[in-house]
């Protein structure tokens, strides 16, 4: 047993359970806004291999093969997902494709055979939906396999024009296609149960027939409706490749300009749109952020943690990439699309469960309004504040312990800070401020709550920890004693 890692996790959930005094919602409780959510989105070839009744020509030493990935294998790996918090997956396209990453559809009707078979998708969405995670998948739109199904019919000739890649665009200006597309999307929702959908490769797609098919899913059951591409469509969601570009360029490193933090959600922020952000540092089509961090010498895992922790605490919606756990490198994909390994250290893994744990039950921190404090070179301090609770968020992306002075007017009267990860309790010094202090590097969480002088469940809950730990040294030193007795 690793005992460090005990002690901490054990003081931690101590901390946690003592800290977050005042919660206004718990992530059952979550509404359908898509802001309570978090989404981590996997390709399902690339996650884990589980079965090996459906590896059919695969090989893992090529970038642009299949890899062996399946329903199983997420089915198996729940744990995984549920362990660092995240409320929705996306699984990438699912329809039968040429293609690893399911983009080169073949039959919408048809579920790709390398992933596994339509009862093996059922029971992996039924399975997260007991593990409280909804489910995504993508739906392309264009750009699919020149063998696609619907191109085998003669009266279909005009339905597609060709594209690069042995691939086909759909002619979504014709009704029969616009309906057939509907068609399929829908048949799959109805069949599978999914919480949202992903509309992908839009092309030249107009905004009214995206909106038509938006209606129509939406009328089959609540689900989210998303893109990842910029639309003037109905989705739930504004997706701004952008926002990875000036993610990466503030968390890259330390002291960086960080003055377009807030340009991805500024809108949404303010009130001049009520679809939220989605808020990444890479996703499934861009240059990973461990690239950035490496090309800028730094450590990758403690500038994916500052990155995350500043973006799981800001208005939107965070949607983060398999294999960011794991720092995954690579600058295009298919390289950026390795096979996860689930070999490495948890040290993310275990932020994304402390971190997410208090989003996930703070219906401020999803939800709430927000009010930027100081934002100089790395050093950010913003509110996230309802009429039910408030959190201070002090980001220190720079290289050295910053200081930072609130006035009471900001905090409210008789109040105190009570960190989260640093376990400080902040309360007014003689000028009435409260005075933050955050070493590098660090992100750090205070809520705000009234003045209570010791808290006393943490110190029991923190002498309860140190008890069994003293147990668990008398008992190992016992059996070491019996142990060198009975030689």
């Amino acid at each position: 047993m690793n005992i460090a890692k005990w002690i901490s996790t054990a003081v931690a959930s101590a901390l946690l359970a003592s800290t977050i005094t005042t919660v206004t919602a718990h992530a059952e409780e979550q509404t359908s806004q898509i802001e309570n959510e978090s989404i981590y989105d996997v390709l399902v070839d690339r996650f884990f291999n589980k079965s090996v009744e459906n590896d059919y020509n695969i090989n893992a030493k090529d970038p642009k093969a299949f890899h062996g990935g399946d329903f199983e294998g997420i089915n198996v790996k729940i744990d995984h997902i549920q362990n660092m918090g995240f409320t929705m997956v996306s699984l990438g396209s699912v329809f039968s494709s040429t293609t690893y990453d399911g983009s080169a559809v073949v039959d919408y009707n048809k579920i790709e055979k390398h992933f596994g078979t339509s009862k093996e998708l059922k029971t992996l969405i039924s399975n997260l939906h007991k593990s409280k995670i909804k489910s995504m998948v993508d739906f392309p739109i264009n750009h699919v396999s020149k063998d696609n199904v619907w191109t085998l019919e003669e009266n279909r000739k005009d339905w597609y024009t060709a594209a690069q890649d042995n691939r086909i665009n759909w002619n979504t200006d014709k009704k029969e296609v616009q309906q057939a597309l509907i068609d399929a999307a829908v048949n799959f929702v109805t069949k599978y149960k999914v919480d949202g959908i992903r509309l992908t490769q839009l092309g030249d797609a107009d905004t009214a027939f995206i909106n038509k098919m938006i209606a129509a899913l939406k009328q089959q059951k609540h689900l989210y409706v998303i893109s990842n591409e910029e639309s003037d469509a109905n989705f739930d969601l504004d997706y701004n490749p952008q926002a990875i570009a000036t993610y990466q360029s503030i968390f890259q490193n330390v002291n960086e300009d960080s003055s377009k933090v807030e340009e991805p959600f500024k809108a949404f922020a303010n009130g001049d749109t009520d679809k939220p952000p989605a808020l990444m540092i890479d996703d499934l089509n861009s240059a990973r952020f461990t690239h950035a961090a490496a090309e800028a010498n730094m450590f990758p895992p403690t500038r994916i943690k500052v990155a995350l922790g500043t973006l799981m605490t800001m208005p939107g919606v965070p949607i983060v990439t398999y294999g960011t756990e794991i720092a995954q490198n690579g600058v295009q994909p298919s390289e950026t699309h390795g096979s996860m390994d689930f070999r490495t250290k948890e040290d993310i893994i275990d932020y994304l469960d402390d971190l997410q744990s208090v989003r996930n039950k703070s219906q401020t921190l999803r939800t709430g309004k927000y009010k930027l404090l100081e934002n100089k070179n790395g050093l950010m301090i913003y509110e996230r504040y309802s009429d039910d609770e408030k959190w201070i968020v002090m980001v220190n992306n720079t290289d050295k312990t910053q200081k930072y002075a609130l006035d009471s007017s900001v905090i409210g009267n008789n109040k105190e800070l009570r960190g989260l990860f640093e376990s400080d309790i902040v309360r007014p010094d003689d000028n009435g401020k409260y005075n933050l202090v955050v070493e590098r590097e660090i992100v750090e969480l205070y809520q705000v709550t009234d003045h209570k002088g010791l808290n006393v469940p943490y110190m029991i809950a923190l002498g309860l920890v140190y008890l069994l730990f003293i147990g668990f040294i008398v008992v190992i030193l016992r059996r070491g004693r019996k142990y060198k007795n009975a030689k």
